[in-house]
């Protein structure tokens, strides 16, 4: 499920939330899904259960998981993420300026963001 990268620069914590996060973007954890709890994750990962602990607290911050006292914590619904979703758009209209800037026309930005990549 989660793969660390012992030799990867970033911290543990930043590598279990980008896996756990990808997981739920890429539909791999649907909505509502059970996440291990902190302890479980930690034991599996063999690693500190702060470690877990705030990977869990960051993707909640971000709207990815929510956690239900006395239950745990789930994966939430894509209305989730409002800060992170907000984070991403700004990210997305620097790099399609620059894009815009370099030649790409609005047709190819569309074919790439339909999935359709240019041959």
């Amino acid at each position: 499920m989660i793969n660390l990268n012992l030799r990867d620069p970033r911290p543990i914590y930043e590598q279990v939330k980008d896996n756990l996060r990808h997981l739920i973007v890429s539909g791999a954890l649907p909505e509502n899904y059970k996440l291990p709890s902190v302890r479980e994750m930690a034991g599996e990962l063999a690693i500190n259960p702060n470690t877990i602990q705030r990977a869990y607290r960051e993707l909640e911050n971000e709207g990815y998981i929510c956690t239900v006292p006395g239950k745990g914590s789930f994966t939430c619904g894509k209305q989730g993420g409002g800060s992170r979703r907000e984070e991403l758009l700004i990210k997305f209209d620097e790099i399609v300026t620059e894009l815009r800037y370099l030649g790409i026309t609005s047709g190819e930005l569309l074919q790439r963001m339909e999935g359709v990549k240019p041959q």
